[in-house]
């Protein structure tokens, strides 16, 4: 695609690895409501919003909830979730993406966060990078959420960017399908087995650089 104007990365799997404490989050609230939550079943939650993702347990689950209900479920597993990344730092961040970050600024290449969740802005305060995005996009500045490509369309338009010219780094089938939507190019982050649709795909950040996204 030649040098990219502008680069926009996921955060959860992406920066950093949050999932680890969004499913024992999950599975707490899962153990409370009587059924079990896997793994297996949490990588249906990669890349959805808090709503969407607690739909996704209590069909699990087998089980239906007034909106009432679901809001005190959704409450309480988010504050379960915030209180374990509230004590993430900076060793949390996963190999590769410093070292790509400082390349981006020395080829004078912006990005941005293009995340569903409400708490990235404290996560990234956590771990040390909330100055260095040039635009932050979230869960409380969109109304949809992926696959919709709204929050990378945001992104583009925050960095004074044609979608066009982005690239999007993601580690979720939501979010690849989100940034294919917006007409970005995509790097999936993981198993080409499992994400499919991405333009290219490595397995960590510690295999991408300024060079190979030229190439």
């Amino acid at each position: 695609m030649g040098k990219p104007h502008a680069v926009i990365f996921d955060l959860d799997g992406v920066i950093v690895d949050t999932a680890k404490h969004h499913f024992q989050a999950w599975k707490q609230l899962a153990d409370e409501l009587g059924f079990n939550f896997t793994e297996e079943d949490n990588e249906r939650l990669k890349g959805v919003s808090r709503m969407d993702s607690l739909n996704i347990l209590l069909e699990i689950g087998g089980l239906n909830k007034s909106e009432s209900e679901k809001q005190e479920l959704a409450a309480r597993k988010n504050k379960r979730y915030v209180e374990a990344i509230s004590v993430m730092d900076e060793s949390e961040i996963l190999p590769g993406v410093l070292s790509f970050l400082q390349e981006l600024k020395e080829h004078n290449i912006p990005y941005a966060l293009g995340s569903a969740s409400k708490n990235a802005p404290l996560i990234l305060k956590q771990i040390g990078l909330y100055e260095k995005f040039n635009a932050i996009v979230d869960g409380n500045s969109i109304s949809q959420a992926k696959p919709d490509p709204e929050v990378f369309l945001r992104g583009a338009e925050e960095l004074s960017v044609a979608p066009g010219n982005c690239v999007v780094f993601e580690d979720a089938q939501s979010g690849i399908e989100a940034g294919k939507s917006a007409g970005m190019y995509v790097v999936g982050v993981g198993d080409p087995a499992i994400l499919e649709g991405a333009d290219e795909y490595i397995r960590t950040m510690e295999e991408m650089t300024v060079s190979r996204l030229e190439k």
